[in-house]
C-alpha cells in the first residue's frame, strides 16, 4: 500500500492555529493528527483542543501528491462534521466549518486519500441536512450506474437520511468528461427520477466549496447516483 502526507490547518475560537500533519495510507481511512512541529506529540484533535472549537478552516484537509476524497470529524464512531478537502497547491480559500463543534477528548479527524488522480475511481458526496446531520456517501465510479453508500453504515442515501432535506453539499470526483449524470451526481427518487443534483469538483484542479444548489428532500429508497460512459 502507498502512503502520502495529509495536512490541514485550523484556527480555534481561542485564536490558536493548529497545524495538522500525518502520513496516511492510501485507499483506506486514516487519522490526521496534530503535527509535532508545534506540539510535543502527534495527538488527536480532540485531545489537543478539548473544550475548544474550530472557528476557521485556514487550509482544508489536503493530499500532498494524490487526491483527498473525503474528511470529517469523528465522535464515537459517528460523523460529527464533514470537512473540505483539497490537493496541495490547489486550495484557494479558507472556509467556515459547516457545524459549530466543541471538541471533546476522543474526537478525531478521519480522511480518505488515493495515491494518484483517478486511482480506484473513488468519489464521495458530503452533505449536511436541515436538522444538522452530517453524512458522506462514497463509492467507486464505473461504466454505467453506481449508487453511493454511507461510509459508515453502508446504507444508500434514502436509508440513511429519510425525511431529511439536504441543506448544503459537495461532490468529489475526477471522472471528468466520463460523467454523464449532469457533470456530477443525481439524487434519484423511488421512481428513478432526478430530484436533486450536485456538480463534481476535482480536487486536483480546484478546491471544492459547499453549495446550496440542487438540494433534495430525501425519501425512502432514494439513491445518490453517478453515471459514467466508460
Amino acid at each position: 500500500m502507498t502512503t502520502q502526507l495529509a495536512t490541514a490547518s485550523f484556527m480555534l475560537n481561542t485564536g490558536e492555529i493548529v497545524d495538522m500533519s500525518s502520513t496516511v495510507t492510501d485507499n483506506a481511512e486514516g487519522e490526521l493528527k496534530v503535527s509535532t512541529l508545534y506540539s510535543v506529540a502527534a495527538v488527536s484533535i480532540g485531545q489537543y483542543a478539548e473544550g475548544k472549537s474550530i472557528a476557521q478552516i485556514i487550509s482544508p484537509v489536503t493530499a500532498a501528491t494524490g487526491q483527498m476524497t473525503y474528511a470529517y470529524i469523528n465522535r464515537r464512531g459517528a460523523i460529527l462534521c464533514v470537512l473540505p478537502v483539497a490537493q496541495a497547491g490547489q486550495a484557494w480559500t479558507p472556509q467556515v466549518p459547516l457545524a459549530g463543534v466543541t471538541l471533546q477528548a476522543g474526537d478525531t479527524i478521519q480522511c480518505f486519500s488515493v495515491a494518484t488522480a483517478n486511482a480506484g475511481r473513488y468519489c464521495a458526496y458530503s452533505v449536511v441536512t436541515n436538522n444538522g446531520v452530517h453524512a458522506i456517501f462514497a463509492g467507486q465510479a464505473a461504466s454505467g450506474n453506481v449508487d453511493l453508500t454511507h461510509i459508515l453504515s453502508g446504507a444508500n442515501i434514502g436509508g440513511a437520511l429519510t425525511g431529511m432535506r439536504i441543506a448544503c453539499h459537495f461532490f468529489i470526483s475526477d471522472e471528468g468528461a466520463l460523467i454523464s449524470s449532469g457533470n456530477g451526481l443525481y439524487v434519484l427518487n423511488d421512481r428513478g427520477l432526478p430530484v436533486g443534483a450536485c456538480m463534481a469538483s476535482n480536487p486536483t484542479q480546484v478546491q471544492a466549496i459547499p453549495n446550496k444548489m440542487g438540494l433534495a428532500s430525501i425519501g425512502l429508497n432514494f439513491v445518490a447516483r453517478i453515471i459514467c460512459s466508460a
